[in-house]
């Protein structure tokens, strides 16, 4: 399904359909404030272990990201940050960066890379950030299954007909970009720029 949502006010009849979708163990592509993204509801093994299978790759070896409301399940997730740590992320987030931490027990097993981390990303999407409100928790995340990402696959409607077969639901929340988000990883003493993405690295740190 092709799903037209308005990205600055998402209709509540769609967004329930979408949740309806992600708690049955549904699949979706969805905007971010980077690239679209490919994912499912956390808690739902099957649906993770198809994204897998999509990209063709092992769930523990994947890099895979939770997409969180706001900071608040932080504690949920990932295990206490210290205060510099904590400071750069409420500068930085919502907005288009990726926070490697170390993973709470409350990460799926599945989920848990052999370093024990996770990728947490707030981004400054209306649509993501309200799927995920109305979900109650953090969507996985990760990129569509492409060598590159080109210019079509900013186009909600060429993504569709190029893995509608493979997933639930398209949300068409209008043009995606090309840019990745910036990844830092927060699991060291310092904290260490991974990939400059689109976010500024100096802005935040």
């Amino acid at each position: 399904m092709l799903l037209n949502v308005h990205p600055e006010n998402p209709n509540p009849r769609h967004v329930k359909t979408i949740i309806e979708c992600l708690k049955d163990g549904g699949i979706i592509i969805y905007p971010t404030d980077t690239v679209y993204g490919l994912g499912c509801d956390i808690t739902q093994h099957k649906a993770i272990e198809r994204i897998a299978r999509i990209k063709q790759i092992d769930p523990k070896k994947a890099q895979f990201s939770f997409i969180c409301y706001d900071l608040s399940h932080l504690s949920d997730y990932a295990k206490s940050v210290d205060t510099p740590v904590f400071r750069m992320l409420k500068k930085a987030l919502p907005g288009p960066y990726t926070f490697i931490l170390p993973a709470s027990k409350m990460v799926p097993k599945l989920l848990k890379t052999k370093k024990d981390t996770v990728g947490i990303r707030v981004p400054d999407n209306n649509i993501c950030r309200t799927i995920v409100h109305e979900l109650g928790n953090p969507l996985m995340s990760t990129t569509l299954p492409v060598d590159h990402y080109v210019e079509e696959y900013t186009d909600p409607e060429i993504i569709y007909e190029k893995f509608g077969k493979v997933v639930d639901i398209v949300v068409d929340g209008g043009p995606g970009g090309i840019g990745f988000s910036t990844v830092v990883d927060c699991t060291g003493p310092e904290p260490e720029l991974v990939r400059e993405g689109i976010g500024s690295y100096e802005a935040i740190s």
